[in-house]
C-alpha cells in the first residue's frame, strides 16, 4: 500500500479540520432558533448568551498559538473531536440562560483553540508545498458550512430534536480528530519545534497587528452580510421566511466556490486579489443596499461574499510565509483574534447604522468597509514589510 508524502498529509489534515470546523458552524447556524427556543430565551436573552461564545474563544486562540508551538500540530486532532463534544452538550443544556451561557462558553472555548489549530496546520502545509493549501481549506469549510446547514434544516423539518444534528457533528469531528492524528503521526513538520530560538528572533507584533487589522476589516463585512442578510430581506425587500432564508446558503455557497477558484491563483497576485476583492465587496454592498426586489440582492449578496471569500485566507498565506516555524502557532493566534474582533463587530456596526438610518443606510456603511480595506491594503502590507512572493 502507497504511503501519502508528509506535505500531503498535512494537507489532509488541514481538509480534515476544515471540513468539521464547517460542519459544526453550519449546524448551528441552523439551530439557533432551535437552541433559543429550547432554552426559553428572548432575541435579548440570546444576544446575551452568543456574547460568551467569544469570551470563551479569544483567551483559548491566544493560549493554543503557544500550546502549537511547544507540543506540536498533532493537538489539533484531540481539539478537533471536542468542538463537538462542545457542540452537542450546549445543545443538552441549554435550559435557560445560565444553561446556555455555560455550554456556549465551551463552545467558544473549543472553537476558538480549533481554529488556530487548523489555521496553523494548513499554514504549515502551505509553506511546505508551495500550494494554496489555507485556501483551498477555507473553500472546503465554506462547504461543510452549506452541507451541515441544509441538512440540519432538513432533519428539524421532520421534527429531529435538537440535539441530533450535534450529536452527528460529534461523530464527524471523531472520526475527523482520529484520522487528523493518523495523519499527523510520523510527520517530521507536524511535532513541536524543539530546538531554542536563536537571539533577537522573538516575534514580532506590529506586522502581525497591521495584517489582523485587514483581517478584521474583511471578517466585518463578511460578518455583516451572514448576520443580517435574512433580516434585510425580510424587512426591506418583505420576503417570506423561506425565501429569505436562501440568502446565508448563497452567500456561504458563493465563498466556497471563490475559494476553489482563487487557490489556483499564483500567491505572487496575492495583492491584486486583495484590492480587487475588496473593491468587488464593496460594490456588493451597494448593490444590496439599493436593491428593489429579492433577485437584485441576492446579486448583490453574490458580488459581496465573492469579495469577502478570498480576503482572510490570502492574508493568512501571506502570514505563514514570513514567520519562523517556531512561532507560526502564535503568529496565526495573534492574527486570527484581531481578524476574530471585525467578525464580532460586524453585526454591531450594522445594528448601530440600522438605528442611526435604516437598513439600507447599514449596508451602504459597510460598502465603506470594502472601500477602506481596498484602500489600506498595499499601504499597511508595505509596513508590515511581509513578502508576498512565496520565499
Amino acid at each position: 500500500m502507497r504511503i501519502a508524502s508528509p506535505d500531503r498529509r498535512l494537507s489532509t489534515a488541514a481538509y480534515l479540520a476544515s471540513a468539521a470546523f464547517g460542519a459544526f458552524w453550519g449546524t448551528w447556524g441552523a439551530a439557533v432558533a432551535r437552541v433559543r427556543d429550547q432554552a426559553g430565551l428572548d432575541d435579548g436573552g440570546l444576544g446575551t448568551a452568543l456574547l460568551c461564545i467569544s469570551a470563551g474563544a479569544l483567551p483559548a486562540m491566544l493560549l493554543t498559538g503557544r500550546a502549537l508551538d511547544r507540543w506540536g500540530l498533532r493537538c489539533t486532532a484531540p481539539l478537533i473531536a471536542a468542538l463537538g463534544a462542545a457542540g452537542l452538550a450546549a445543545a443538552l443544556t441549554a435550559d435557560g440562560l445560565p444553561g446556555l451561557c455555560l455550554g456556549l462558553t465551551g463552545v467558544g472555548v473549543a472553537s476558538g483553540a480549533a481554529d488556530v489549530a487548523m489555521n496553523s496546520v494548513g499554514g504549515r502545509a502551505e509553506q511546505r508545498t508551495g500550494r494554496p493549501v489555507i485556501t483551498r481549506a477555507g473553500a472546503v469549510f465554506s462547504t461543510g458550512v452549506v452541507v451541515s446547514s441544509l441538512g440540519t434544516g432538513a432533519a428539524y423539518a421532520t421534527g429531529a430534536p435538537t440535539w441530533l444534528p450535534f450529536a452527528a457533528v460529534l461523530l464527524l469531528s471523531a472520526l475527523a480528530g482520529a484520522a487528523i492524528l493518523r495523519a499527523l503521526t510520523g510527520v517530521p513538520a507536524a511535532a513541536a519545534v524543539t530546538q531554542p530560538e536563536p537571539a533577537g528572533t522573538r516575534l514580532p507584533l506590529p506586522p502581525l497587528l497591521l495584517v489582523g487589522a485587514l483581517g478584521a476589516l474583511a471578517f466585518a463585512s463578511e460578518n455583516a452580510h451572514q448576520s443580517w442578510s435574512v433580516v434585510f430581506m425580510q424587512d426591506v425587500l418583505t420576503t417570506g421566511p423561506g425565501l429569505s432564508a436562501t440568502a446565508p446558503a448563497v452567500f456561504a455557497a458563493t465563498v466556497a466556490a471563490t475559494r476553489f477558484a482563487v487557490s489556483a491563483v499564483s500567491p505572487a497576485h496575492a495583492r491584486t486579489v486583495l484590492v480587487a476583492g475588496a473593491a468587488v465587496a464593496a460594490t456588493g454592498a451597494t448593490v444590496v443596499a439599493r436593491a428593489p426586489s429579492l433577485p437584485v440582492a441576492l446579486t448583490g449578496l453574490v458580488l459581496a461574499a465573492a469579495g469577502t471569500g478570498a480576503l482572510f485566507p490570502t492574508l493568512l498565506s501571506i502570514v505563514s510565509r514570513n514567520v519562523a516555524e517556531s512561532a507560526r502557532g502564535r503568529a496565526t493566534a495573534v492574527v486570527t483574534v484581531v481578524s476574530y474582533l471585525g467578525f464580532l463587530l460586524g453585526p454591531v456596526y450594522v445594528g448601530l447604522w440600522s438605528s442611526t438610518t435604516s437598513l439600507r443606510g447599514a449596508m451602504l456603511a459597510v460598502a465603506v468597509l470594502g472601500v477602506a480595506l481596498a484602500a489600506l491594503t498595499l499601504p499597511l502590507l508595505r509596513f508590515s514589510r511581509y513578502a508576498v512572493k512565496p520565499r
